[in-house]
């Protein structure tokens, strides 16, 4: 279940980030409304990896539409190593 608090509760921002765990981050709200969320460095590290890697994958996607897919024995060619 969602960890959700009101901004005004970080004036004891003690007590807020007792509250935020692993996979589960902190919820702020502002007048009622999402605002802000708190996670742990080791989550936002992960996030923005998973979005590196997901831009890449996309860009990979948009090359192979433009220029054409290489058949794995390309794949192979140009990596150097036999087939195995």
């Amino acid at each position: 279940m969602p960890n959700i608090k009101p901004v005004s509760d970080l004036r004891n921002y003690n007590e807020v980030l007792k509250d935020i765990a692993e996979g589960e981050p902190v919820f702020l709200t502002k007048n009622g409304r999402g605002k802000y969320a708190i996670i742990i460095i080791e989550d936002y590290e992960k996030m923005k990896a998973e979005f590196r890697l997901m831009s890449e994958l996309a860009q990979g996607e948009q090359s192979g539409r433009e220029n054409g897919w290489l058949t794995m024995e390309e794949v192979v060619d140009k990596l150097g190593k036999k087939n195995g």
